[in-house]
């Protein structure tokens, strides 16, 4: 894959396959590509050390600082929106919040938070979904644990590469239905290649179910089949459900979050040597 003269590195940005438990699930790069050039960050987290999308971009600060001091490109390659969110623009300092508050927060029902969240900070409230729980939650906890708002905090943002390096990506977006059709096929696939055991390993080390790595999609799916609560055919059918809605999830984000002008390529292929060519050249 060298080209120039230039080295290509792939550097990972989905936040599954930093975590080296679940690399059939996460679909994370097989040998053979990685055979092809240097991969970085993949499987480098135990499952039960969680890895914040904070945790991910102070690593990949260093490892695309190392790589321009050896004149490689990094190409940073996943769907997790979030992690590529602060990397390149950086984290809001906010500090802990106290485990009470949220305690309470995330002990109300969403219709509830989101009412509260109207009267404590309107402005993040009209930008939020009332079903999106999870941003919902955030936002008021932050406002009530901080006494300060969480767009506030996100004036003052830190941390970020955006300015201190030359940008160049590219958003794919493929037909929804071509999506879809993959997402129907690659779960049961992922049971025949070795999913089971990867959740069966898991398990049997009893970590909790709020790790990151034990909600990972198929995780709870292929669990509840190994403890015999479903047939196969169900555990397939969830999986693939579960993961026809997260490509949904990411499609929204890459509408409505990535840079308006990063390219949208969105057929099935994308022309590598058309967009990315000219960084691989001395």
């Amino acid at each position: 894959m060298k080209k120039s003269g230039r080295e290509p590195v792939i550097v990972n940005a989905d936040s599954m396959q930093v975590y080296a438990d679940i690399p059939i699930l996460s679909a994370a790069p097989s040998q053979a590509e990685r055979e092809q050039c240097e991969h970085r960050l993949y499987g480098e987290w135990d499952g039960a050390d969680p890895c914040s999308a904070a945790d991910w971009a102070a690593r990949a600060r260093e490892e695309i600082a190392d790589l321009h001091g050896k004149g490689a490109v990094p190409i940073l390659v996943g769907g997790t929106g979030m992690y590529l969110k602060v990397l390149i623009e950086g984290i809001a300092p906010i500090p802990e919040i106290d485990p009470e508050i949220r305690s309470v927060v995330r002990a109300m029902d969403t219709p509830t938070a989101y009412k509260a969240l109207g009267i404590e900070d309107p402005v993040r409230a009209a930008e939020l979904e009332p079903g999106d729980s999870q941003r919902i939650a955030r936002a008021l906890e932050v406002k009530r644990s901080t006494g300060v708002t969480l767009g506030d905090w996100q004036q003052a943002k830190t941390g970020g590469i955006g300015e201190a390096v030359s940008l160049h990506a590219a958003v794919h977006m493929p037909p929804r239905q071509w999506v879809y059709d993959r997402c129907d096929t690659r779960f049961a696939q992922m049971l025949d290649d070795g999913a089971i055991e990867e959740v069966k390993a898991l398990l049997a080390r009893d970590l909790s179910p709020d790790l990151p790595v034990m909600r990972a999609i198929g995780v709870p799916e292929i669990a509840r089949l190994v403890r015999g609560e479903i047939t196969r055919e169900d555990a397939i059918a969830a999986g693939a459900q579960s993961t026809r809605q997260y490509a949904k999830r990411q499609f929204t984000w890459l509408r409505n979050q990535s840079p308006p002008g990063w390219p949208r390529v969105e057929s099935e292929n994308i022309d590598i040597d058309t967009i990315f060519g000219s960084l691989f050249q001395d």
